[in-house]
């Protein structure tokens, strides 16, 4: 499954276990988090309701991107400045593409067959 997530101003497409360069988010290296602004989803040709699609990632490290030269000069005026800038940014390793609500049901489900088992053995 893969999805067009929002973060940072820009729009990246997704898909379990992708590597991402994104504008710096909060958070240490190892930290999961959860991109919320998901535009589309879906898996091959066909699309999703991206409302109900989450994705998760875990943050790899927190990096400089590759530096920019910023050189003015006026022709003729003795005029030049030379500027350099390294934009901050988030290594970021998607984990899972998915329905949140989904992946939260089954587990209720085994939690409550793992009660009604434990009961009928109390009750035996």
């Amino acid at each position: 499954m893969f999805a067009v997530v929002r973060t940072g101003g820009k729009q990246y497409r997704v898909a379990a276990g992708d590597k991402i360069a994104v504008e710096k988010l909060a958070g240490e290296a190892g930290d999961t988090i959860t991109l919320g602004d998901v535009l589309l989803a879906g898996e091959g040709e066909t699309l999703a309701d991206a409302k109900s699609v989450t994705v998760s990632a875990e943050i790899i490290a927190q990096a400089k991107s590759e530096k920019v030269i910023v050189f003015k000069k006026r022709r003729r005026h003795n005029y030049r400045r030379k500027n350099g800038h390294r934009q901050q940014m988030t290594l970021l390793r998607i984990t899972a593409v998915g329905a949140g609500e989904a992946k939260a049901a089954p587990k209720k489900a085994a939690a409550k067959k793992k009660a009604e088992a434990s009961a009928e053995a109390a009750a035996e």
